[in-house]
């Protein structure tokens, strides 16, 4: 967020913490994006501010965490001592969920697979209306295919992400069969090592696809300890995976922190990912 926002964003968790019984002397950044994280002290709370435009996000991330919860899933869970819901405060959407500290525990690949596992089989128990991962392909894909959006691709860049969003995500959208509800996006960022174990966090992604999806985003080796994934099917959906990486980094507007080394990098992953499924 920029200065000013950020500042927006520390009040409207400050004085929504406030307002509801719980003590704030301290505000911590944990993390600054386009949401920010924040750690409420002495509370001890981990509020997450997102801006007005992404109140239905908010409300949807607290509704799934409230489900996932219910059927003892690996997940971090909201504060107790408040009501479950998004707080609306200087248009800013807040949301307050238990701070969890960090521990220095290694997730192995096999550890990082089980509690995958796990998180599937508790997604698998929850009723929930959710888009399918090829809805956020075609995202994508329209920033590609607007010139004023990504002015800086190459004509060859941008047919390699086009096709990628477009075919490839096309082809592995058109069987539903292995579909269920995913994390998402449950890469090292999202999974936290704490007491209780790994837990999954930034459940605002979650949509429909095969298991696999979620799989391209765990790091190397994961997938070997995951019983009856698809190499093949994993592979197209890395290559999907990191083409809508590159695409939000090509971006006109994308403030990502040295961007120009992860636009490079994004697109010799997707072509690295479409060589290992002969689609290079």
């Amino acid at each position: 967020m920029e200065p000013a926002e950020l500042r927006r964003a520390v009040e409207a968790a400050r004085a929504t913490a406030t307002e509801l019984g719980l003590r704030v002397d301290d505000v911590v950044v944990v993390h600054d994006s386009d949401r920010v994280a924040l750690r409420l002290l002495p509370c001890d709370v981990l509020a997450r501010v997102a801006p007005p435009g992404q109140l239905a996000d908010s409300a949807f991330e607290v509704e799934v965490a409230r489900r996932l919860a219910a059927v003892d899933a690996p997940v971090g869970g909201l504060d107790p001592r408040v009501e479950p819901r998004v707080y609306v405060r200087d248009g800013l959407a807040v949301s307050l969920w238990i701070y969890y500290a960090p521990v220095a525990a290694q997730i192995t690949p096999a550890a990082y697979a089980d509690v995958l596992m796990r998180q599937h089989a508790a997604l698998r128990r929850v009723e929930l209306d959710a888009p399918h991962f090829t809805d956020r392909a075609a995202r994508a894909l329209r920033e590609v295919t607007d010139r004023e959006r990504s002015p800086d691709l190459s004509d060859a860049d941008r047919d390699l992400l086009a096709r990628t969003l477009g075919e490839v995500s096309a082809a592995i959208g058109a069987d539903r069969s292995r579909d269920q509800l995913l994390h998402g996006e449950p890469h090292e960022g999202n999974l936290l090592a704490t007491e209780r174990g790994p837990l999954f966090v930034d459940l605002a992604t979650c949509c429909r696809g095969p298991v696999e999806f979620d799989l391209a985003h765990a790091p190397d080796g994961v997938a070997e300890h995951y019983a009856g994934a698809d190499p093949d099917l994993l592979h197209r959906c890395r290559a999907v995976d990191w083409a809508m990486f590159a695409a939000w980094r090509w971006r006109r507007a994308d403030r990502m922190p040295d961007r120009d080394r992860w636009r490079t990098e994004g697109l010799a992953l997707v072509r690295a990912s479409l060589g290992l499924c002969g689609r290079a």
